[in-house]
């Protein structure tokens, strides 16, 4: 017989979800919202050619918020959308994955490089609770004037400081100082901007 993780826990799984605690992604409300953010993401990009200012009415629908002068290149893949926010004048090349299951900021002024992938969710490390299905998130804050190269990776809970550059290819798995140059797997500080 299966484990009853939530028997105390009167929460639907989307709000144990929205408060960060573990939460079984199988629920209506959640693939309903899902649903949602996929359909918004491919409307955007048939749109981004043709006609820019509807395309940039669907993304501010799409995500939580969205600065002045966002260029944002599709195709883009997200959990939700609204749980992302992104700066003022912040240009995200093409094939940004950004899983949003927890919220994900980016600041203002930010390149972001091709295929940088944004993960919040985080799954447990024993293995019955995993094969439960049980998932949680830990959120991504992106500082101002930061620079990700390409194929870039940021783990769960990861902050970057502002004005930092992560190297292309490099995975973050733990906060990033401040005006810091990161590189490699695991991203280490290798020198000051």
């Amino acid at each position: 017989m299966p484990t009853d993780y939530f028997a105390d826990d009167p929460r639907t799984p989307m709000e144990r979800m929205r408060a960060g605690d573990l939460y079984i992604a199988d629920d209506p409300e959640i693939a309903r919202e899902q649903r949602r953010a996929m359909r918004l993401a491919a409307r955007y990009q048939a749109l981004h050619t043709e006609d820019a200012d509807a395309a940039r009415t669907v993304l501010a629908e799409l995500l939580g918020s969205v600065g002045e002068g966002v260029d944002l290149r599709p195709p883009l893949y997200v959990d939700y959308g609204s749980n992302i926010h992104i700066g003022a004048r912040t240009f995200v090349n093409y094939h940004l994955t950004a899983l949003d299951v927890a919220t994900v900021t980016i600041g203002e002024d930010c390149q972001i490089g091709p295929n940088v992938q944004l993960l919040t969710p985080t799954h447990p490390v024993e293995p019955q609770p995993r094969r439960d299905k049980l998932e949680a998130a830990r959120p991504i804050t992106i500082g101002d004037n930061v620079w990700l190269g390409g194929g870039v990776i940021v783990c769960p809970g990861v902050t970057i400081g502002d004005d930092s550059v992560i190297g292309a290819g490099s995975v973050v798995t733990r906060d990033i100082p401040a005006g810091v140059v990161a590189v490699g797997n695991p991203a280490r500080v290798v020198r000051d901007v």
